[in-house]
């Protein structure tokens, strides 16, 4: 199956001269439709620049983004307004992303009207009704008429679930989508998007800081890890959270808090060498990792710059040292 969205050496640079950030560097993977893949790592690590760059809303320096087989720079004004339409992303506050001078009838309408999905404004409002029930805001004509500060955070999030919605997409780019919202609700709405998924048959990268998260909304599907702009290491869920071969990868795991205490007290914890993340401004040669890992190796590790191999048991890893070893966090 040819996949629906690709990236290429995508690579992103901000600022200027000696000043120059390199926020993502030369990532490549790529998505089949219907897929879920959770972008994964620290905060600065890139992965909201990576969505922001999928979804359209800033140029790539340099590499390539690739949808439905076509490298979205050669489109023409008309053929990238469908591809924005086709490709939506749900941001992190959903106070900032919606217009606080509209009602949730406004916001939602608005969209319907512009792109042409309904004939009328009647359709639209009865579009807009179907919307809100369809993510769970219900009576919706109790919330229609209301602003977003009347809203709580997760009933806005569910509003702003329902605008990417309006425009029929096929790929979503859920950007730290439940980071906002209080930890009661945040497994209702994980579950809510993933009903989404199959009744929309809509493709999603979801961008988290949180492995748990991960695990929890792409168990079928794939995690990619990233640090400091690049992938360190990415597979199938299943494969990732069992069997993690990066360090960084390791790291994440072993924070991840367990809510059994018999499997707290038997987990394995990873003592990095450093808890300081290296300035974007001054990045260590090599390895970016290689100053916190444990496993670092004089000479090997801060030398060139590891490349992600490819492993027997699915997906890839950019660490020569541990490539062919597994650890077990629970022991």
């Amino acid at each position: 199956m040819a996949p629906i969205l690709e990236v290429r050496n995508l690579t992103r640079q901000f600022g200027k001269g000696k000043e120059t950030v390199t926020a993502v560097d030369s990532i490549s993977f790529a998505i089949e439709p219907g897929e879920t893949v959770c972008l994964v790592g620290e905060s600065g690590c890139g992965k909201s620049t990576t969505g922001r760059m999928v979804a359209g809303l800033i140029e790539a320096t340099s590499g390539e983004v690739i949808f439905e087989g076509t490298n979205i720079k050669r489109l023409d004004s008309a053929a990238f307004r469908r591809y924005r339409q086709s490709v939506q992303i749900i941001h992190q506050d959903p106070y900032s992303s919606l217009n606080p001078t509209q009602t949730i009838r406004q916001i939602i309408t608005a969209p319907l009207l512009r792109h042409k999905k309904v004939p009328n404004k009647a359709a639209a409002e009865r579009r807009a009704l179907e919307l809100l029930e369809v993510v769970d805001l219900t009576p919706a004509r109790d919330v229609i008429d209301k602003y977003p500060h009347q809203l709580s955070g997760g009933q806005r999030q569910r509003v702003a679930v329902a605008r990417a919605l309006t425009v029929d997409p096929k790929f979503i780019v859920a950007d730290e989508a439940v980071s906002m919202v209080d930890v009661s609700i945040r497994v209702s709405i994980l579950t809510m998007l993933a009903r989404l998924k199959k009744e929309f048959d809509v493709t999603f990268l979801f961008i988290t800081h949180d492995l748990a998260l991960a695990k929890y909304f792409a168990w079928e599907g794939r995690i990619t890890v990233m640090y400091l702009g690049r992938i360190v290491e990415d597979g199938p869920t299943p494969r990732l959270i069992a069997d993690p071969r990066h360090p960084y990868t390791q790291a994440l795991l072993s924070a991840v808090p367990e809510a059994d205490p018999e499997l707290a007290q038997h987990k394995r914890q990873i003592e990095l060498r450093d808890a300081e993340i290296p300035s974007l401004l001054a990045l260590p040669r090599g390895c970016t990792f290689h100053p916190r890992c444990p496993y670092s190796l004089p000479g090997q590790c801060d030398g060139a710059v590891p490349p992600l191999e490819p492993l027997p048991e699915g997906g890839r890893v950019a660490c020569p040292v541990r490539m062919g070893e597994s650890i077990r966090l629970l022991v």
